[in-house]
């Protein structure tokens, strides 16, 4: 691709032999006079990159800078100076120029920073088109679901949108997002960020469970140089990483007790002030928070703190889980079918009447996380088309009913006691013996016994467990 340079220079020997040493180098090089007559080709034509004297004859250089800035920002700027002084650079920045260069040019220098400029652009270009297709995939009309309880959600993100349009950013109420693991609570959180007024600025999400504790502050609100003993630089956090956008807590719930004070503290007056640090800034974001815990019921057992959890809650959005939401579930799982089956090569895969039976017959403990997750595993191993029952790798003993896929053939069966077994109380002991053995160890536990996270999660919920409370 050849790009093209917009020269103006009233020098009109510099202007040649710049315009030469560019062409020879395969760019197209355009030379003006003056401001104003570039400013007349800019009507018809829109160069990649302007490069300008800064004393020109009538407008000066500056001042085309900015009138070029603010017409199309896209266009790089090149400001060529005969003082080089301290005085100049900081003029030609604060124009809109993205470099300058002091006389006598260097033509290779030149080159180099017309290359710099042409990089810069070239990323602009694709963060915006990345930023506006995530923004496109990421609003309240991307969420997939027409069931009566996804419209009720929807209804309130709506309500609460166009209520926030009306607002400053300062008045952004604090959002809390409750559902069960899986259900797709940081597409809420996407969705008010870019569907509201903070579209244009930073979506920081931060998973709280994901951060060690002891991390997790450093990680929220930055540190100083020596604050502590792995501190050798300063280190800006998440939270100013936010600033003018969104910041998405999620898990909010696995936060400890001393950090939900200065949690609170920044949702009250929206400061922080970093680790080793003396002054507190002043941030301006919106905050939204998830979890899939009963902050309730932590508050009751001195877990969470009280104050934070009623400011957190202002505005409550309930995701409801994806065994509420009916014939969302088709709908679902032929768009996760149809994009996994395009990522390997076979864009063709459908489901069978009694796939799709099953499908909706399945409780769903991991949600929609579970669904996505298992037709991307039957997408790969599919041999035809058409999906049946007996390809879908869902989990038999969680079904309602039983499992209405053809019996798998054994070499032999277990010897049971005369008097039987209680499935029940022989699937109770087998998760307690393996909490146990892993110290409540979740993520240990599910892969003793060959199940997700969430299914083990859904069993634990299933059978009222507990941890027992050591301190006695």
């Amino acid at each position: 691709m050849e790009h093209s340079i917009l020269i103006v220079e009233d020098d009109e020997t510099l202007a040649d032999n710049v315009r030469t040493y560019l062409e020879r180098r395969h760019y197209e090089a355009l030379v003006c006079n003056s401001a104003e007559e570039a400013l007349a080709l800019l009507g018809t034509q829109r160069p990649d990159v302007l490069l300008t004297d800064r004393s020109l004859p009538g407008m000066s250089g500056l001042e085309l800078v900015a009138r070029v800035r603010a017409s199309d920002p896209r266009i790089k700027s090149i400001v060529m100076t005969g003082y080089g002084n301290v005085e100049d650079a900081v003029a030609a920045m604060r124009a809109g120029a993205y470099h300058y260069l002091t006389k006598p040019v260097v033509l290779a220098e030149l080159k180099l920073l017309i290359d710099k400029a042409l990089e810069a652009q070239r990323l602009e270009h694709a963060l915006s088109f990345y930023q506006a297709r995530e923004a496109r995939d990421a609003g309240l009309d991307a969420l997939i679901g027409s069931s009566p309880a996804m419209r009720a959600m929807k209804a309130t993100v709506r309500q609460l949108l166009e209520a926030e349009s009306r607002m400053t950013d300062a008045d952004l109420p604090v959002v809390l997002i409750e559902g069960e693991t899986g259900t797709g609570k940081e597409l809420i959180a996407r969705a008010l960020h870019f569907d509201g007024n903070r579209r244009g600025g930073p979506f920081v999400e931060v998973n709280c469970a994901s951060i060690p504790a002891h991390l997790l502050e450093a990680e929220l609100f930055g540190h100083e140089r020596g604050a502590f003993t792995d501190a050798k630089e300063r280190r800006v956090g998440l939270v100013e990483a936010a600033d003018g956008g969104t910041l998405f807590l999620d898990e909010i719930g696995e936060i400890e007790l001393p950090l939900q004070a200065k949690l609170l503290k920044l949702l009250e007056d929206r400061s922080i002030r970093r680790l080793g640090a003396v002054k507190e800034r002043k941030v301006n974001l919106r905050i939204v928070s998830a979890t899939n815990c009963n902050l309730e019921r932590m508050v009751q057992q001195g877990k969470f703190r009280r104050d934070l959890f009623f400011r957190l809650r202002i505005i409550e959005i309930k995701v409801p889980p994806l065994r509420a939401r009916g014939e969302d579930v088709i709908a679902l799982a032929e768009h996760y079918l149809a994009l996994h089956g395009k990522r390997y090569g076979k864009p063709g895969l459908g489901f069978s009447a009694e796939a799709r039976a099953l499908l909706k017959s399945y409780s769903w403990p991991g949600n929609v996380r579970e669904l996505r997750n298992m037709l991307e595993q039957t997408a790969l191993l599919a041999p035809g088309n058409l999906i049946g029952p007996a390809q879908l790798a869902i989990c038999p003993e969680l079904m309602e009913g039983g499992d209405p896929r053809p019996a798998l053939v054994r070499d032999s069966d277990p010897a049971l006691p005369g008097e039987g077994l209680n499935l029940p109380e022989v699937e109770r002991d087998m998760v307690l013996r393996t909490l146990d053995r892993t110290d409540w160890n979740v993520t240990k536990s599910a892969r003793l016994l060959g199940l997700t996270r969430d299914m083990l999660r859904y069993r634990i919920e299933k059978l009222g467990l507990a941890r027992p409370d050591r301190r006695h």
